[in-house]
């Protein structure tokens, strides 16, 4: 097999630290059902800067690779591999989809074993299993493509699985970053309204208002709550769609809601954080919901979601902001911290 002997990657050496961008070594063969991708572009999630902050708690795993929304073209296939093929332009994907799940890759890094789960994309290569990527045609914008990663499936499958939006029911949406806009994308084509979208930088919210918000929120500079109350009146919200796991805000998105109202939480509250709610309206028709990736299937979900974009249904394009190469990694995420990042940010793998 033609498998490079290095790479360079991302690495989280240490809780709370920057990431070390370092040389790794591969793999000598692949396993039965391990694709090797040549990663092009990688997206940066929130759940990975989560990562990087302990949000889950004690990392039993460290040091390990991250990254779970890329594209790239096929460079390997191991033993019993299906669907794809070497040379195949793919999105790798940290849902499941169709093919094998395979064993996790062995890198070794300064002479010790370095751990990467079922897919990792902030590195020039990556091993994933089979069923973390999904064929895309050729010729493809692959910087779009690699939204479909995450961004994109999480976000409308939030909308279409969790949430089920109706037609003109209203719709709050709490965070704006790459998966809080396609959910306002999302919300519009499902006719919702009003769309309001809340946050606390004023690029998101622009953004926001291009993926089809009818009202946004910032919630750094007014009352959050009141505004939400004047905009939706006496009935409440129809559904209010968490993406920033604070506690305070989910509670409030309860409050807000009325008595058929559902909530969906997508960001996660940092362990030990806990959400305190009056739990009998979950006895009648309330309803309080966690949401893993929008429950999408990406070898079914992202050829549907191709289709709208090659329509014009929807916009991917506009919401790729900046671009970095990989060792500039650590100044995107700090970028994405502090608010200065307002769309998806894009990491370049080529030197």
């Amino acid at each position: 097999m033609n498998i490079p002997k290095t790479m360079r990657a991302a690495i989280l050496a240490e809780l709370n630290q920057p990431l070390v961008i370092d040389e790794v070594e591969l793999p000598s063969a692949l396993e039965v059902g391990q694709v090797l991708v040549k990663i092009g572009v990688s997206g940066i999630c929130g759940s990975q800067i989560g990562e990087i902050d302990g949000a889950k708690g004690e990392d039993k795993y460290l040091p390990h690779l991250l990254g779970h929304e890329a594209s790239g073209v096929v460079h390997e296939v191991g033993p019993g591999v299906r669907f794809v093929k070497p040379g195949d332009n793919v999105v790798l994907h940290w849902r499941k989809s169709q093919g094998i799940e395979a064993v996790p890759p062995r890198y070794t890094w300064r002479g010790k074993q370095l751990n990467a789960g079922l897919i990792a994309t902030f590195n020039e290569y990556a091993v994933v299993s089979e069923n973390r990527v999904t064929r895309i045609d050729p010729g493809r914008d692959m910087e779009v493509a690699a939204l479909f990663g995450c961004a994109v499936t999480t976000g409308f499958g939030v909308v279409e699985n969790n949430a089920d939006i109706k037609l003109g029911e209203s719709v709050v949406i709490f965070g704006a970053g790459g998966v809080g806009l396609n959910i306002v994308q999302a919300a519009n084509l499902r006719a919702a309204y009003p769309i309001i979208a809340v946050d606390q930088f004023e690029g998101r919210l622009d953004l926001a208002r291009q993926m089809g918000a009818t009202h946004v929120i910032n919630a750094a500079k007014v009352d959050a709550k009141a505004e939400l109350i004047t905009l939706t009146g006496k009935r409440g919200i129809d559904v209010f769609i968490d993406n920033t796991g604070q506690p305070a805000i989910i509670e409030m998105g309860y409050e807000l809601t009325h008595a058929q109202g559902r909530v969906v939480l997508v960001g996660v509250p940092r362990k030990g954080r806990n959400i305190n709610i009056y739990s009998l309206p979950l006895h009648f028709d309330k309803t309080i919901s966690g949401s893993h990736g929008g429950e999408a299937v990406p070898h079914l979900d992202i050829p549907r979601y191709t289709r709208l974009l090659d329509t014009g249904r929807i916009q991917l394009k506009s919401l790729i902001t900046e671009h970095y190469r990989l060792d500039e990694i650590n100044t995107a995420i700090a970028r994405m911290r502090d608010g200065r990042l307002s769309g998806r940010c894009m990491i370049l793998m080529d030197r």
